[in-house]
Order: structure tokens, then sequence, then C-alpha cells
């Protein structure tokens, strides 16, 4: 695709291969290789990867650099425009759209295909000839399936003898299905290298070396740059230096602090992962400068579109703007297509084997460093019947090959070892949610005001006095260390009652149930959390709205059992089957159950007024929205893996509640004893008509009522409702 990929390649063979199948494709819009439904298929998905080869000479002859910022908008939107909302409803990346036009069977086969090519565009934009070779010999070998069979039925019946138009269904199945585990090994070892290997990172060396102060910049990732990059980069653009260091300094120096409060020795560790959303570069030049300064090198690597990068509903790495949501929804159990045990088998093995080629540099991998963004439009799934999903036993397959993912990478890079960060700031996006009511009500004249003066409150959020909620923090504790269990009821429509069974300290003067957790690896300050004991611990928790990794849940309900999911429902869908299915699916993770793995008492009050304010609780991520009020993780706990590892509050008391009785299986059958999941649900203040402290001797303190903390102690807490 250009002169520049042969220079860098400089590997004949794969230049030969790429003119041919190229020569192929061409060639494919100008004949009628198959019948017509499936001719036009082929012609629209050859007619997109001419496109790309547009793309690539572009970049070849220093498009990036030279063109108008409209050409660019213009390339950028020409490349995602067949998936925008507004198109997708007659694009063959909609499973929906392609099983009407090719039969459910094919269909969703081809449509899993042409996905498949669309993740070609950032291997254009880093000039990857290998990764676009194999796709595209993928594409010509489908396709010759198609038209083999369609001229074996043209010459039969000539001689009076009818066959079918189309090949087998499972034939074409088998070739996608080898092109998954013909390539994992592949994929799987650059993957890697992206994680753990500083030199020539793409995303690292356009943060370090691009003209921020031209937002052309933004355009050569190859990323779908939508208005809320643009903006964002614009904002931060604005911004007084001193603002950008104060948000990196709080983002790396949580880095930091996450290393030391945990006893873990960062000077042992050479990288650090840096995840992010484009716009956010100016902020991400400070960090990595910070991180240099503590020994730490940046990688980055991109959230995977490919299927043999194992792509997600959540965004995992840095990307561009959100191009469709719902089509990221539909292709998210496109490995139905290929998932069994040989090739889970495979995959192990290839990772092992990846591994074991960056032994060394996976040692001194120090973690994620995670910049989150919020605001973004709401999101209600559709669940289609023609997308693929997943059978039940590929579920447990599945399940049972996380597990021992998790339990490979751990080899490697040792959690008792490692930390991580996170940290939240607002898109732009989130102005459409400041009407002219709150904008009249706050005397701003526009939005992008409001947007502005929101963000600095976030800021300012992330930025909360520690010390001051280290205090408050510990006048909490110090009452649920003496507690025997605590009882948490809804208000306002909201029916949670639960009990949550409390660890039993041996000697509070040395120990203590709950971490005093200042602004380090969670940013912002404001909680105090356990893991629970599970014996004892019951009832029904409920929230009426949650987002939860990016999807909505109206009235989510989950009845513990000892400690364990025994029921569970929302009211998303019109059908109770649709409803299981998607809690399921998106909060036990295909597992059957999931224990309580934490219990927290959210301490931000500020955040919770300023979210007031604006009008976004449904909007906070939950990196914040679990700060304002109790929450409770379904999942492994907070010290999953690392339980072993001691750890103290600031008053020198070490966290003794790390387990469960489940995570206490890892040393006898450590298969039982993870779930490779940990998601957190709170009840806003709003919500929660009362928190209590019940001791031994059935004697009860009140932590929280009506919304308000009134342990002493607390009070300072509430002033933030008063302002």
């Amino acid at each position: 695709m250009g002169e520049n990929i042969q220079n860098n390649e400089n590997d004949s063979v794969l230049m030969e291969r790429y003119a041919l199948v190229m020569e192929r494709i061409y060639e494919i819009p100008k004949e009628k290789g198959c019948s017509e439904a499936f001719a036009e298929y082929f012609a629209t998905v050859a007619d997109f990867v001419i496109l790309l080869e547009d793309t690539g000479s572009f970049l070849s002859a220093e498009g990036q650099e030279t063109a108008a910022l409209e050409e660019l908008k213009k390339r950028n939107h020409a490349l995602y425009e067949d998936v925008l909302p507004k198109n997708y409803g007659t694009s063959y990346a909609n499973p929906a759209y392609a099983a009407e036009k090719l039969g459910e069977e094919f269909g969703r086969m081809l449509s899993f295909l042409y996905c498949e090519m669309r993740s070609l565009i950032p291997f254009v934009y880093e000039e990857n000839l290998e990764e676009i070779v194999i796709r595209l010999e993928l594409l010509v070998e489908v396709y010759g399936a198609f038209a083999c069979a369609w001229q074996e039925c043209l010459e039969y019946r000539e001689r009076g003898v009818e066959l079918s138009e189309l090949p087998k269904a499972e034939d074409v199945r088998q070739i996608l299905y080898w092109f998954v585990s013909d390539y994992a090994e592949t994929a799987t070892e650059a993957h890697l290298k992206e994680m753990l290997v500083p030199d020539g990172n793409f995303a690292v060396n356009l943060i370090k070396t691009a003209d921020l102060s031209d937002e052309r910049y933004l355009f050569a990732y190859g990323e779908y740059v939508s208005e809320n990059e643009l903006e964002t980069a614009r904002f931060l653009a604005s911004l007084p230096e001193e603002t950008i260091r104060t948000m990196a300094d709080t983002y790396t120096e949580g880095y930091r602090i996450g290393f030391e409060v945990t006893n873990k020795d960062l000077s042992k560790k050479k990288t650090v992962e840096i995840r992010y959303r484009l716009g956010f570069e100016r902020m991400m030049r400070v960090a990595v400068e910070n991180f240099e300064k503590m020994g730490l090198q940046a990688v980055c690597y991109r959230a995977a579109t490919s299927i043999l990068y194992n792509p997600s509903i959540y965004k995992i790495g840095y990307c561009g703007g959100d191009v469709n949501r719902q089509y990221d929804f539909d292709h998210k159990d496109d490995k139905a297509l290929f998932w069994d045990k040989i090739y889970a088998n495979h995959k192990l093995e290839v990772t092992r084997t990846a591994f074991e080629k960056y032994r060394e540099e996976a040692a001194v991998y120090a973690g994620p460093a995670v910049v989150e963004t919020f605001g973004e439009a709401d999101f209600a799934p559709e669940n289609k019947a023609v997308a693929f999903h997943m059978s039940e036993e590929q579920s447990k397959l599945l399940v049972e090959h996380r597990s021992l993912m998790g339990e490979l990478q751990r080899k490697y890079i040792r959690e008792e070892e490692r930390s991580f960060t996170i940290i939240a700031f607002p898109v732009p996006e989130i102005q459409e949610a400041f009407g002219p009511e709150l904008l009249a009500k706050l005397g701003m004249k526009d939005t992008k005001e409001c947007y502005h003066a929101f963000f600095n409150e976030v800021i300012r959020i992330n930025t909360l006095d520690y010390t001051l909620y280290r205090d408050i923090q510990q006048c909490i504790i110090d009452v649920l260390d003496a507690a025997d269990y605590c009882e948490i009821k809804g208000m306002n429509g909201n029916r949670t009652d639960l009990k949550v069974n409390l660890w039993k300290l041996s000697d509070a003067s040395k120990e203590t149930i709950f971490e005093n957790c200042v602004a380090d690896v969670n940013i912002p300050v404001g909680e105090v959390f356990t893991s629970p004991v599970l014996d004892g611990t019951e009832g029904l928790l409920h929230v009426s709205r949650v987002y939860l990794n990016g999807l909505e849940y109206k009235n989510l309900e989950l009845r513990f059992e000892e400690g364990k999911i025994a029921s569970y429902n929302c009211s998303n869908f019109a059908t109770e089957e649709e409803n299981l299915n998607f809690v399921r699916e998106n909060v036990l993770f295909r597992h059957k159950t999931l224990p309580m793995g934490e219990f927290a008492i959210g301490t931000n009050t500020v955040a919770y007024v300023v979210a007031e304010k604006y009008g976004v609780h449904d909007k906070f991520p939950i990196l914040i929205a679990e700060k304002t009020g109790p929450h409770f993780a379904v999942g492994d706990t907070c010290y999953s893996h690392a339980e072993d590892v001691k750890v103290y509050n600031p008053d020198g008391k070490e966290i003794v509640a790390r387990d469960n009785e489940i995570s206490k299986l890892r040393h006898k059958t450590p298969g039982k004893a993870y779930f490779n999941c940990h998601t957190d649900i709170t009840i806003p203040y709003d919500e929660l008509g009362e928190l209590t402290a019940v001791r031994k001797d059935g004697s009860r303190v009140i932590i929280i009522e009506n919304g308000r903390f009134v342990l002493p102690g607390t009070e300072q807490l509430n002033e933030a409702f008063c302002k």
C-alpha cells in the first residue's frame, strides 16, 4: 500500500504476495463470480479494500503531513462511514442486514469477514504489511470458495444437473477457523511485544513527537476521530501548562504511591503501560516524561479490532472515538464461530511460547496506568438473534480458558510485584446532558462554557486533599473494626436489603478490616473497603439505574445467599430470558454465580454533589461513582492474586481481610479460587436509607442515614451537600 511500506518492510516475498492479492481484489467488482446477492457483497468489500489501498498511497506521499485538516477529516470519515449509526442499517458489518441479504448462516459469517477487513485500517497507518496481506488473502480465499461453487454450478447446469450455487457453509467456516488458528501465534507474539517492548512503539512515538498544537496529528493514528477527540484536544490546548501538569502529576503520582502503599519495589520495573483516548496527548506527553523520571519507559497498545487480538466492547488500550457501540455489541461473540477446546488449548500454548520469548520484558513490566473518559451518549444495546452467540458449552470453556490464561500471565507478570492506577475525565459529548434549564441555573451562556467548568470540577475532584479524607475515613474504620456485620437498606424506590458479614480481628491493636483508600491506584480519593466474609452475607442488592463498563442496566437486582449470587435480573429488555442473558454475560461474565468480592463505603460527597449540580449522575464512570455511596463488587476480591502480600493502612495496622472463603482455595485448587472479573455496583446517597454497623452484642452504630453521614467525626463530609 505504497512505497513507505516497501521500504520499511524490505520483504520482497510479502510485497509479491501483496501485489498478487491486490490484483485479484481489483477484479472482484468487475466480474460476476457468484450469485447476485453474494457478488454485491464481495464487490462492496473489495471496494473497501481498494479505499484502503488509496489511503496507503496517500500516506506514502506524505499526505498526513501536508494535507489540510478538512481533507484529513474527509478521508477519516470515509473509512468509518459504513458503520456509523446512520448507515449501519444497510451495512454488511451489521449481521442483521447481512443475514437479510445473504441468509442467516452465510450472513453472519460474511459479516464477520467484513469486520475483519475493517480491522485493516490501523495496520495501513502502521504500515504493517504482514497483517494486511494475511487478511487480504483470507478475503480472496473465501471469495474463491463462492466463485468455484458458482462456476461448478454453471458447468453442471449445462449438462442438465442442478448443483447449489453456494459452497458448503461448513467449508467457509473452516476457512475462517483456520485463519484464526494459523495466525494465533503471530498475533499473540505481536500483542505481547507491543505491550512489553518500548522500542518503536507507534502510539508513544506520536505522543512524544507530534506537533500537538496542530490538531491534524489526531488523524495519524488511523482511529476514528469524532468531535469528542477534536474538542478534547482543543480544550487541553487551551489549558495553562500548570493545569496540564496537575492532571499528569496526579495520574503518575497515584501510580507511584500505589507501589509505595503496597510495599512493592518500583525500582525493579522498567516499563509502564499507558492507556488513553485520543485528544489527551498533551497530558500524556507530560505523564510519559514523569514516568521516565521514575525510570519507566512507556508502552502502549491499540484497543483491538481484529479477531486475532481478541476485541471487546470494553476498549482496552488506546483508542479513538466510538464509531458505533451497537456494531461492537453485535460482534462481541464472534469467537463463537471458532471457539472450541482445540483452539483454546492452541491459544494457551502460543501465549506460553510468546511469554517465554519476552520473559525478561514481562518481569520488568510495572502494570497499566489508565486514563478513562466518560460522558458519552447513553447506549442501550439491541440483542440480535442472528449475531453469533456463545453456546453453553462454549461459555463454560471460555470461563475455564480465561482462568488458565490468567494463571499463565501471572507466572510471568507477578501480581505481587505490579500495580496500576486509573483516573477519569469527561469528554465534550457530555454537553448533550446540559440543557437550557441547567445553563440558566448556573448562569452560563452555552454548553461549551458549562463543559469547561465541569471539567475543572473533575480536576478538583481528582485532586482533593487526601489527608482530610484519610482522617475522616479512619473514624469509619474504627467503628467497622468493632462490628460483627453491616446492614444496608435502600430508600426512594431502592429495594436493597443486605446483611454483609465482616472479618473478625484477632488483635485490634495491630490489625484492621477495611483499607483506608486515598488517591493512589483508584483516583479520586474517597472510600474504605474490605473483602466480606461470604458465610452470613445475604439479601438483595438493587439499583434503579447504573452504568457498568459502558452498558446501562435498569433495575439491576442481585440476590445473595452465603455471599454468592443466587439469582439476578434487570428490566432492560421485553423478555425475562433476554434480561437474564444480559446480566449473565456482562455482569457475571458467563459464570453461574459470583461471590461478593468487595464491600465498600464511598465518602466522596464532593463528587456526588458535582454530579447532582450538573445532572450527570448517570454519566459518572464507576471509578468516581463508586466513591459516591456504598458499593459492592461481584467477582474477585480487591486483593486478587496478591492475598499473601501484607498491606498496611496509614495508621500502620495490617489490613487482614484480604481473603474470602473462595480465594482461600488458591493453595489447593487455584482454578476454583478466581473468576478473573470484578464489577463494582454503587447505591447512590439519595437511594441509601441506612448503613449500620452491628456489634456482636446487638448494639448498632449508624454510619449513614437518609443519605447523610451521621457518625461522629464524619460530619465534614456533609458540608458538600450544603454548598
